[in-house]
């Protein structure tokens, strides 16, 4: 017996093995039953953290499962590679983004190959590189061609510490996703997607996403936010800024007698009109321009605003209303404008209440009675009050009758409006894709030709603060377009866009001919499992869905949506709170690995609680996998130590052997519902263990004890090939496995091993647990019946008492009710 367990040596073996057999390859014949297993790819930081681990610890239980049943499995691994931090990293350690970003991606690519992780490394990618973005910038001047790119003046969160755009799913309470810095507004040109274009789309298709978790669903339904409503006017005595009158959307309009102001956002051209002439309004919209554009910061903000001491005409009722402009009034949501209804809306209530507006209330309470707002807005729907022709009516008639009389009118229409606006792409820091189109002297714009593609980065830099050095560049800026003098956009992708797409290029990544080779990708796509963070439900997750439906609207694919089935795995928790490098509780597993092995890092990461929840880091869970794996190590070798063992002869067994035989099935059922369907594998571990432990209390005493044992530890490695697989590459072969254990087939069930000649019953009198008992297993009701009310201890509470009913569960218990 080699009775020392030596993690290095061992793990140093099967990784060799496998790299030399490239075990891991996908197969790209284009045939059989495939599956793609998918883990959001990291930032090349130079370091994997615990949350790496536990992540591709999940995904590759699930890739190493799939390939043992027989599946043509694609597990890939690359890099986004591009963004702010390897800036920040370069500007601290005077050196160029891409030195650091490589050299970090030669780093974390060793220590992913140490922890024996199955992805093929003939896949890999890395985001910066121009063979991949070359394909990105290509497709986007496909989208401009298409209409579905489109430049204009925005107003956008503005990060004064990374000097650059955020888009507002970026800000976190009105700071910096990054720099945690606070946002301000800009008014600046940024190149936008048309996401809003497949905004529907995007909706509908989530209710064929049966394999994503709900609150992940949730999460996007509300942010693409869609909302019947009706566009009405209040009208205007004469014309601002070339509007006679101004639009407001409204999902509310049963509430419109309750109007009692019109609230403008700071960018509105009639807000911009009237400061013109009006300094002090104009010194209040630069104020308004510091604040984020994030819909949640401005409605958690302070209510602010000035009344413009314009007067505006209500629709139904002809009176006249204040016109004021608001700092909680968003100008890319509907038109930039709201009719204001404090009796019945929040934000409008405590705006009233600050600036002695009036509070009208026009719905009624659930007794019937105008609703009281002397304390607070009234939002419910309800019956409306002191709405002319329309008291008395439910939201639903009011809503239909009222949206009627406007149109009747020619001031207002029924339509359907999203929450969801469209992606601004525009970044202006240096390390990212170039965008390719091509200013002209005329302030026009133009794609770059395909044929002139890629718009190269130059990446031999010199880092100067946070200015973008190709900004700084004038001769990277000109572009000469067959004698027309032209300057390239020196604007960069938000870094979303290329990690919108890697999953397919995965599928054909040497692909030189396009940005998909089609049949390939129609053979892996959709994926069959994406294992990732919960965080990038309306980031990541939405625009891959946006960018999937694009690349197949172009004919680069065939599917419609990119992933079949999501896991969100747990965050990983020390002492309470997540690891991370300012709270000083994270842990190396680099150093873990050194000390105790990468199965033993493997196995504590995935039994130490159920995937999709947090894991408490713990120096015991660790010293106990590490337990187990040597008892393992033991178990197998103890047994082998004896020499081969004979063939099972299960008729030949006796009643101790057919029971851990039985246990042996048992447990191969569990662990392959746990593993596949369930995806709970500190389950499947747990299952094990307890199937070591019975095989370790099994007597060998004649050929069919060991003929058990041999087929419960060749069960038992093969159920943990996935789990901890180096140990399980080794003990294959003393245990007489054949070929590389990676394609090993997954254990099945024998059925007959699962028959029991006898069952134990529990007896119950009148609920409570009296007696067990065995009886033979085809035995029928009556015979059940009989036995459990001869049942010895049973007897002492029946005795002397009226039986009224006895109730038999069939396999389970006897319940007999006395009184």
């Amino acid at each position: 017996m080699e009775h020392y367990y030596d993690p290095q040596r061992i793990e140093r073996d099967a990784q060799t093995f496998w790299n030399e057999n490239r075990s891991f390859a996908a197969r790209d014949t284009l045939e059989g039953d495939k599956f793609y297993c998918l883990s959001m790819f990291p930032y090349p930081s130079g370091k994997l953290h615990m949350g790496h681990v536990r992540n591709y610890s999940i995904s590759d239980a699930i890739a190493r499962y799939q390939r043992m049943l027989g599946k043509n499995v694609l597990h890939p691994m690359g890099w986004d590679a591009f963004g702010l931090p390897a800036e920040n990293a370069a500007i601290a350690n005077k050196t160029a983004p891409a030195k650091w970003t490589y050299s970090n991606i030669g780093h974390m690519r060793e220590q992913l190959k140490a922890l024996g992780f199955s992805f093929d490394w003939d896949r890999e990618l890395a985001t910066c590189t121009p063979e991949y973005y070359r394909w990105e910038q290509w497709f986007f001047t496909r989208l401009y061609e298409k209409g579905l790119v489109y430049k204009k003046m925005a107003t956008v969160n503005w990060d004064p510490v990374d000097q650059t755009v955020l888009a507002n799913e970026q800000v976190i309470d009105g700071r910096g996703w990054r720099s945690g810095a606070l946002i301000e507004r800009r008014e600046i040109p940024q190149w936008f997607i048309r996401i809003t274009a497949y905004a529907e789309e995007l909706l509908k298709d989530l209710d064929t996403l049966e394999g994503w978790p709900e609150p992940v669903r949730i999460m996007q339904r509300n942010w693409i936010g869609k909302s019947r409503g009706v566009e009405l006017a209040f009208g205007l005595k004469e014309a601002i800024a070339g509007q006679e009158r101004i639009e407001v959307y409204t999902t509310r309009p049963d509430t419109l007698f309750g109007v009692t102001y019109v609230s403008l956002a700071a960018e509105h051209p009639i807000s911009l009109a009237l400061a013109e002439n009006n300094p002090a309004l104009g010194q209040f919209i630069q104020e308004c321009k510091k604040a984020s554009v994030a819909e949640a910061d401005m409605a958690q903000a302070e209510k602010r605003g000035m009344d413009t001491g314009l007067r505006a005409v209500h629709p139904l009722t002809g009176e006249e209303v204040p016109v004021w402009v608001a700092n909680y009034v968003l100008m890319d949501y509907g038109s930039g404008a709201v009719m204001a209804v404090p009796a019945h809306d929040e934000r409008d209530y405590e705006f009233a209440s600050k600036y002695e507006l009036p509070i009208k209330t026009v719905i009624c309470d659930a007794q019937g009675q105008a609703a009281d707002v002397s304390e607070a807005a009234h939002t419910d729907k309800g019956a409306l009050t002191a709405s002319g022709d329309f008291d008395g009516l439910g939201f639903d008639d009011a809503f239909d009758r009222i949206a009627a009389r406007l149109e009747e009118l020619g001031a207002g229409k029924v339509t359907t409006q999203y929450r969801l606006r469209d992606w601004g792409v525009s970044r202006q820091r240096y390390w990212g894709t170039p965008i390719p189109m091509l200013n002209l002297a005329d302030g026009g714009e133009i794609p770059i030709p395909a044929h002139r593609l890629p718009s190269l980065l130059p990446e031999d830099v010199v880092m100067d603060g946070v200015a973008s050095p190709i900004k700084a560049d004038p001769e990277w800026r000109k572009f000469d377009l067959d004698g027309q003098s032209c300057e390239r956009e020196t604007d960069t992708f938000d870094t979303f866009v290329q990690s919108s797409w890697y999953y397919a290029r995965f599928t054909c990544p040497e692909f030189a001919d396009g940005m998909l080779d089609k049949e390939k990708a129609d053979y892996w796509l959709p994926v069959d499992q994406y294992v990732g963070g919960i965080e990038h439900a309306i980031l990541h997750l939405l625009y891959a869905r946006f960018f999937h439906k694009l690349m197949r609207d172009e004919g680069l694919l065939s599917s419609d949506e990119p992933f079949t089935r999501l896991l969100t795995q747990g965050m990983v928790l020390k002492d309470g709170a997540k690891m991370s490098k300012s709270k000083g509780n994270t842990v190396d597993p680099q150093s873990l690995i050194d000390s105790h092995g990468a199965d033993t890092v493997r196995l504590f990461s995935l039994f130490a609680a159920p995937p999709d929840q947090s894991l408490e880091w713990s120096e015991d869970g660790v010293e106990g996998a590490q337990r187990f794996v040597k008892r393992l190590w033991r178990l197998v070798h103890e047994h082998t130590d004896q020499g081969p063992a004979p063939a099972l002869d299960s008729a030949a067994l006796n009643d101790g052997e057919r029971d851990v035989r039985r246990k042996i099935h048992e447990t191969i059922a569990k662990v392959s519902d746990d593993m596949g369907r369930r995806q709970t594998f500190n389950t499947a571990i747990a299952a094990v263990m307890e199937l070591c432990n019975e095989l370790s209390r099994l007597t060998i005493d004649g050929p069919q004890s060991r003929a058990v044992m041999q087929e419960g530890l060749d069960a038992v490695v093969r159920m943990l090939v996935p789990i901890v697989p180096h140990i399980c590459h080794h003990l294959w072969g003393i245990l007489g496995g054949e070929g590389d254990v990676t394609y090993a087939d997954w254990p099945v069930v024998d059925e007959s091993a699962l028959v029991r000649d006898t069952l134990e019953i529990v007896v119950q009198v009148n609920g409570k647990v009296r007696a067990r008992m065995d009886i033979a297993a085809d035995a029928d009701k009556d015979a059940v019946e009989a036995a459990a009310l001869k049942a010895e201890n049973a007897q002492r509470f029946i005795e002397g008492k009226t039986i009224r009913k006895v109730i038999v569960v069939p396999g389970k218990l006897v319940n007999i009710v006395v009184g």
